[in-house]
């Protein structure tokens, strides 16, 4: 694959004169920080591109509703902060909201490493197939959001997380409007794209109340295979404000159907006779179910095997559907006292199904553990295969679904006391957590034939390879003071518990591991992990009317993930251990991975007079993260027979780096905002897995991370927004640069640098006052406007040598006509 890197010497010169402005901006004039108006997410005033937080002892900055809906009307919260200083976010999906081939990270640390709320409300660790949240998407409509809020080196004390090891991002949606209205927005475009979006604005009715009521349909084909993105979504807020406090309600439902593809395997990931076939893309075969069979040539349920891994599987698809509440109640019985009690519940249902061969990845060996008597010779024999085929339906194909149910219920209540100069707030988060995992195999045949992407399997099972229950509660205590010692200065210190409790069985175990030939199952068991005393401390220094001086410190937690029988999109999972023997040995040596960050910044704005340019403001920080007692799965030395992978604490990682993100104005009109960032993230140590024989005795293998640049984490990266409005009309320019990223721990392969560029242009008309059309706008988005292909998600599955990756979406065009009642 080719990249192209043009303009990445000019967006590095933009970096590099931000951070001159920034650092002459102290001898400008004194000024007012502007303010962003974000009432109306459809008016065209240039709002800030990003909202930096004036309060915070951290790097903390915001992206408004606006801003999201320029993006790409109805792109996800997480695509948003891709313009964010430090952030790299790449799916499949002009939306981003494809959770299977999803890579977001931030200062080195990954999607699981972070923490997510809605309102407060936690999301868990956004990761596919997920076993404690849902994705910010799933959680409210696009269109529903008020704002997404990037701390990117610590979230605050009081974040709803088991994940913030690397920071905390967190969304909130927008409150019930004062007025009567009615919104329609209709979005069409490329790849018979349609998402229709409807809100219902009560306005202030009997009792002061006010409330909303959404539905979005979205429907889009898949770029590169005959897929549909579909899904339906009901968003549902009331609130009640009173002297004495807000009364606020929420609920979502959402169900949607993702067809996914395959990555693209490179290197020694691919099969050595088929190493030259990389298709830049492994789309899936259905509706075309002729193909699905006819493709099988390498033998009986066999791919070809030209196409080695890289063979297309007959569909794949993820069906998720989630029901999420909560009321919340801010109660201010005194002025300077606010008691905040929320509960919530949410229930998930869903699975990933994939429909293909069935003589691929070591499944011959499994079915033949369930089925002994198909077993003819080998497991790989013809006679074996045939028969295999036969219980499977007869076409070669089989259907696989790992299903999900997450059922939690949690509370979170929150105190805030100010005395004289002290702010103090304390409060609890507690959730209790009824996961369950299950993975079952259909038969697919003709008889079979309502088996598809966007169906739920049924009838009768071939077998059920394992089912896994788990029940954990999550206990998060915090609390802090805000000293304020002077005018100009304040000083914070707190700190946060996290108590984790957590068990996991299987009712159904699997009967043998496909690639372990001694019989093993997974283990069943308890495991609490407890961090009592998680400190932070900062300061903010208004240095001048205009610059803020921010320093923060402060110790995370990531807890264990308690999911059953696997370890490639979860991460890595006591309960995904071979041997109960292995469990017991990680219960006995192995720690939560924390992480210390340091943190040092400067904020500045500033009116000016600079011929063109009437206003500068931006910020710079730099950062220092200790990531400690890092998890890996890896092969024993021989302290367990037999010997399955274990998981073990390999050493730690060490980031360190600078984010300049400035912004400056040219009057009313024009706005060009620049983020350039250098991250260094590397490994502090070699670490050891599985053995060699050296003279005949066995000898550990040394893994020679130490020193290596942590994969997937570019070096550089630079964000351009450049904004313009001239009355009715307004359009934007938007530039996302991504460097060379690593895609092995070794460092010995990597994918090249890329310069995404999206474009946006709208036109609001003008509309009489007494009219039935209160608002009318139409806009219009290209995304990867020069059509750059490459890269979008790599997966890192090797030390050294191989790697799999998505391919970048080409260009695509959408037109969104809003009119608002």
């Amino acid at each position: 694959m080719t990249f192209n890197t043009k303009g990445r010497s000019a967006l590095m010169f933009c970096g590099a004169a931000l951070v001159a402005l920034l650092a002459t901006s102290a001898q400008a004039a004194d000024t007012v920080p502007a303010t962003a108006d974000t009432t109306n997410p459809d008016s065209t005033a240039v709002e800030q591109v990003i909202v930096t937080s004036q309060s915070e002892t951290r790097s903390a900055v915001a992206m408004q509703a606006q801003q999201i809906q320029r993006v790409l009307p109805g792109a996800s919260p997480l695509k948003a902060i891709q313009f964010l200083p430090g952030v790299v976010y790449r799916t499949a999906d002009p939306w981003g909201n494809n959770e299977q081939n999803l890579s977001l990270f931030v200062h080195g640390f990954s999607t699981q490493q972070l923490g997510y709320t809605l309102d407060g409300v936690p999301l868990g660790d956004q990761q596919y197939g997920n076993y404690n949240g849902l994705s910010v998407s799933r959680a409210i409509t696009s269109e529903n959001v008020s704002r997404v809020t990037l701390s990117s080196g610590a979230g605050s004390l009081g974040v709803a997380s088991t994940s913030n090891l690397g920071g905390a991002i967190e969304t909130f949606s927008r409150d019930p409007s004062a007025e009567r209205g009615f919104t329609v927005r209709q979005t069409v475009g490329s790849n018979e794209t349609s998402r229709t979006f409807l809100r219902l604005d009560t306005g202030e009715i009997a009792g002061g109340f006010k409330g909303y009521l959404s539905y979005l349909r979205h429907d889009a084909k898949a770029w590169d295979f005959d897929g549909h993105q579909r899904g339906h979504q009901v968003n549902l807020k009331v609130d009640r404000e009173t002297e004495k406090g807000v009364l606020t309600f929420y609920a979502d439902w959402q169900m949607k159907v993702e067809p996914n593809e395959d990555a693209t395997a490179f290197g020694n990931q691919q099969t050595t006779a088929a190493a030259s076939y990389t298709p830049y893309t492994r789309p899936f075969l259905y509706p075309n179910l002729a193909a699905c069979t006819s493709n099988l040539t390498g033998g009986p349920g066999t791919p070809p095997t030209a196409q080695g891994n890289n063979f297309s599987n007959c569909f794949s698809a993820a069906q998720r559907e989630d029901i999420l509440t909560y009321v919340k109640y801010a109660w201010k019985p005194v002025e300077d006292f606010t008691w905040t009690n929320q509960a919530y519940h949410h229930y998930n249902f869903g699975r990933g199904i994939v429909a293909g061969p069935i003589n691929t990845a070591g499944l011959p060996a499994l079915f033949a553990t369930y089925y002994p008597s198909l077993v003819v010779g080998s497991n790989t024999s013809a006679a074996t295969l045939t028969n295999i085929a036969n219980l499977f339906g007869g076409s070669g194909n089989a259907v696989r679904t790992t299903e999900y149910r997450i059922n939690r219920t949690g509370l979170t209540s929150t105190a805030e006391w100010t005395l004289g100069d002290h702010q103090i707030k304390g409060g609890v988060w507690f959730e209790h957590n009824e996961s369950a995992q299950q993975r079952a195999w259909y038969p697919m045949s003709a008889a079979n034939n309502n088996l598809s992407p966007y169906d739920v399997p049924r009838g009768k099972k071939v077998l059920t390879q394992y089912a896994a229950e788990f029940y954990v509660n999550d206990i998060q205590l915090h609390l802090q003071d805000q000293w304020r010692v002077t005018p100009k200065l304040l000083l914070q210190a707190g700190f946060k518990s996290s108590l984790q409790d957590a068990t996991g069985k299987f009712p159904i175990n699997q009967q043998n591991l496909p690639t372990v030939a001694v019989p093993v199952h997974y283990p069943t068991g308890s495991i609490e992990s407890n961090k009592w005393f998680l400190p932070q401390a900062g300061l903010l220094w208004d240095a001048t009317d205009s610059e803020q001086v921010f320093v923060n410190v402060q110790q995370n937690m990531r807890q264990f993930i308690p999911y059953g029988a696997g370890s490639n999109f979860y991460g890595f999972s006591p309960w995904s251990l071979g041997t109960q023997a292995a469990f017991d040995l990680f219960k006995q040596t192995v720690k939560p991975e924390t992480s210390w960050t340091y943190e040092i910044g400067l904020r500045s704005r500033h009116d000016v007079a600079w011929g063109p340019i009437t206003g500068v403001e931006g910020q710079i920080n730099a950062y220092d993260v200790k990531f400690s007692n890092r998890l890996l799965n890896i092969a024993p030395y021989s302290f367990i027979n037999p010997g399955p992978a274990i998981l073990a604490n390999v050493g730690g990682v060490t980031s360190k780096g600078v984010d300049v993100a400035g912004t400056l104005k040219f009057g009313s009109s024009v706005q060009l905002y620049n983020a350039l960032s250098y991250n260094e993230a590397k490994y502090d140590s070699d670490y050891q897995s599985g053995t060699t024989t050296v003279n005949g005795v066995a000898t550990p293998v040394t893994v020679a991370t130490g020193g290596k640049t942590v994969p997937l984490t570019p070096k550089w990266m630079n964000k351009t927004v450049l904004r313009f409005n001239q009355g009715k009309f307004d359009a934007q320019l938007s530039g996302d640069y991504v460097g060379k990223r690593n895609v092995t721990y070794l460092n010995d392969l990597s994918v090249k640098s890329m310069m995404l560029v999206d474009l946006q242009a709208g036109y609001t008309f003008d509309m009489p006052a007494d009219g039935l059309v209160k608002g009318l706008r139409v806009s219009a988005n290209v995304t990867n406007l020069f059509d750059k292909k490459g890269v979008s998600t790599a997966n890192v599955t090797s030390n050294s040598g191989g790697y799999t990756a998505y391919a970048q979406a080409p260009r695509m065009g959408f037109v969104t006509l809003s009119a608002d009642f």
